[in-house]
């Protein structure tokens, strides 16, 4: 097996893959469901379990992610299930859960703090939040109902059922604000914020494999916000929490469009390449 993982440290180093050996072991481990130490013994591969490492390889030479063929993505404290229904997480967005678990874990934070995730995809951010807050609870919601299986089955695997429901819903309807009689202390998203025409410029690995609905923010990449900023004022408990994941130079006018809804900029938070990626809004 060792000459076999040499053999892919080769060929995805050849084909510009960043990591190339951290990855031809994710590959190996899981084609044939084994651990790391078998991959570096002398066994000789079978016909079966060649066949099968080879098929994930040319997976991955044909640029699609890793963490989509092998249905795992590493996010914050977790490992959450992916699949091409869902954007794959990415560690810019942990600077949101970071910030999240700080206002909630304020002695002056509500004692049992009800969050809304609007457009939770994998469930990831709501899920490391509630994971990490345990008196908290929460709603996800999402357009898509393959979305919602993914983020069920994360909730599941991470013990947190019975603390966050499950919505199939679109911001974008009328009658969108009837779901929720009641309004949350936090509300967290990561809307679309790619503006259309820039789509078709992004990596392969993102436009090709993530759902574009999670991507194309329209024209300027902020219609999003400009509709959750009309929700706000009814979604939101007085004195509660908007947390924002922002495009590249999005910060200072997502902030301005909810300035104008009546919500007062709290915070703007940097990632680590020093991009202004999270808006923190207080009702």
């Amino acid at each position: 097996m060792q000459a076999t993982f040499t053999n892919f440290i080769q060929r995805l180093s050849a084909a510009g893959v960043e990591s190339p050996r951290l990855e031809a072991r994710r590959l190996l481990e899981v084609a044939l469901c084994c651990d790391s130490q078998a991959i570096y013994s002398s066994k000789i591969l079978t016909k079966a379990e060649k066949s099968k490492a080879e098929a994930l390889l040319a997976r991955r030479l044909q640029g699609e992610p890793l963490d989509k063929i092998i249905g795992i993505k590493p996010f914050y404290k977790y490992d959450f299930k992916v699949s091409s229904a869902v954007l794959s997480p990415r560690p810019d967005t942990e600077i949101l859960v970071e910030a999240a678990i700080a206002l909630l874990q304020d002695k002056e934070a509500p004692q049992s703090p009800k969050i809304l995730d609007l457009g939770t995809g994998s469930g990831c951010i709501v899920l490391s939040i509630l994971a990490d807050v345990s008196q908290a609870s929460g709603t996800a919601v999402d357009t898509s109902s393959q979305a919602l299986l993914i983020a069920k089955e994360n909730a599941q695997n991470l013990g947190l059922t019975s603390r966050l429901a499950f919505l199939h819903a679109d911001w974008n309807e009328a009658g969108f604000l009837a779901h929720f009689p009641q309004p949350f202390d936090m509300v967290v998203s990561n809307p679309p914020y790619i503006p259309s025409a820039e789509i078709a410029t992004l990596d392969k690995e993102v436009r090709c494999y993530d759902p574009k609905t999670a991507l194309d923010g329209g024209a300027d990449g902020l219609r999003d916000y400009r509709r959750l900023a009309e929700l706000m004022p009814s979604l939101l408990q007085d004195g509660g929490y908007l947390l924002l994941e922002v495009g590249e130079g999005q910060a200072e006018d997502v902030a301005k469009i909810f300035n104008l809804s009546g919500m007062q900029t709290s915070n703007i938070l940097c990632d680590l390449a020093g991009t202004k990626r999270c808006v923190i809004m207080k009702k």
